[in-house]
């Protein structure tokens, strides 16, 4: 089985900062590579963040050098740490976990997605 937790949404100024969380309960495998996206009104969904199993990590354009993802292996725990908010990060953000099963096979779960709103 696997559940994901996600934490932390809310509304904020411009400016301001939010942290993300995302705990995962994972009973039929091993974690691989965890991420963040997120979807805004009107928009397809797209990837805010990723981080690897060997803390690789990769951001959208749009949030480098203000969103910071990490992870916390012992918690299967993924964190999403967003400074300097834009109006235009306003979106339902969604945890995403890649999961290799025991019988050797990977698969994507979801979180059910926290909201962010960022006010002008």
């Amino acid at each position: 089985q696997v559940q994901l937790v996600e934490s932390g949404g809310g509304l904020v100024q411009a400016g301001g900062s939010l942290r993300l969380s995302c705990a995962a309960s994972v009973t039929i495998g091993m974690i691989n590579t965890m991420a963040w996206y997120r979807r805004a009104p009107g928009k397809q969904r797209e990837l805010v963040a990723l981080i690897t199993i060997g803390d690789s990590t990769n951001y959208a354009d749009s949030v480098k050098g203000r969103f910071t993802i990490s992870r916390e292996n012992a918690k299967n725990t993924v964190y999403l740490q967003m400074d300097s908010l834009k109006p235009e990060d306003t979106a339902v953000y969604y945890c995403n976990i890649n999961v290799r099963r025991f019988s050797g096979f990977t698969a994507d779960y979801w979180g059910q997605g926290t909201q962010v709103t960022v006010s002008s």
